[in-house]
């Protein structure tokens, strides 16, 4: 399957409007409207995966662009589940913002989980200007209940004017590469939130499983490891916790309660 959408936002009348919109099934893109009739300033957008995707063969592709002082929330609606083909063919997924002047955008999906004999590829770019604000949260499960995952290789790129802010691949399906103290330890899932929003910390902090961790051309990338989703998303709240630009998010903490309970429905069906 062939699935292409691409999402336009803009600023008008102190409010951040939807200008283009153009989705196929599996990638449909859907409005919150009470959302934006409420005139916080922010457009709501849910992702929604209406067909069974990505199978092997699949090739998927969404692009943003979010205008001078606009306001995007792009959120998953439930887990995707990545999941082999016929004939063990690869599948693929590209997500592009350009965010531009003032203009932010929180991505927000919910997880995605690496099933038995899935190949998937992803592939997350952001081009900034140099007041752009940037959240990108990812997932990663490694198999549903005690199944060993597929391969998958996740690769996100951000770069604002033209300094280059975080470019990263994680690698799923090795076993012995996820057992690695200096890998995935192994731990169930990996969850990881890229925070371009305002003031960085002063210096790397962790936790429990947990790090916040200063990027050297600015930004800031939380990283957490658990056994279950849920717990991984607990660890990263409380590793976005010690953001000092976080608490300027509108709705942060309706957010990280909307993706906890979500997590959970994930993890039980998983």
């Amino acid at each position: 399957m062939r699935a292409r959408a691409r999402l336009a936002v803009e600023r008008r009348d102190g409010r951040t409007v939807v200008t283009e919109l153009r989705s196929a099934a599996p990638m449909t893109l859907l409005p919150q409207r009470s959302r934006l009739r409420r005139g916080t300033g922010t457009a709501v957008v849910h992702l929604v995966s209406s067909a069974t995707a990505p199978l092997g063969g699949d090739d998927l592709s969404l692009e943003a662009h979010v205008g001078p002082g606009a306001h995007l929330q792009l959120r998953g609606i439930a887990a995707t589940l990545a999941l082999p083909g016929h004939k063990g063919e690869r599948s693929h997924a590209s997500i592009r913002f350009d965010i531009d002047d003032e203009a932010s955008v929180e991505f927000l999906p919910e997880p995605t989980i690496v099933t038995s004999r899935a190949s998937h590829s992803s592939v997350f770019t952001a081009q900034l200007a140099d007041t752009a604000r940037l959240r990108l949260r990812e997932t990663l499960v490694l198999g549903r209940v005690g199944e060993r995952p597929g391969s998958l290789d996740s690769t996100v790129e951000v770069v604002r004017g033209e300094t280059p802010l975080l470019r990263q691949r994680v690698d799923i399906g090795d076993p012995a590469l996820a057992a690695s103290a200096a890998y995935l330890a192994g731990h169930r899932v990996l969850a990881t939130e890229l925070l371009v929003w305002g003031a960085d910390p002063a210096s790397a902090v962790s936790g429990d499983w947990w790090s916040l961790v200063p990027l050297a051309r600015g930004g800031s990338l939380a990283t957490a490891l658990a056994a279950d989703a849920v717990t991984a998303q607990r660890r990263l709240a409380e590793a976005t916790a010690g953001h000092p630009g976080l608490s300027t998010v509108d709705g942060a903490s309706e957010l990280i309660t909307f993706s906890v309970q979500n997590h959970s429905v994930a993890n039980s069906r998983s």
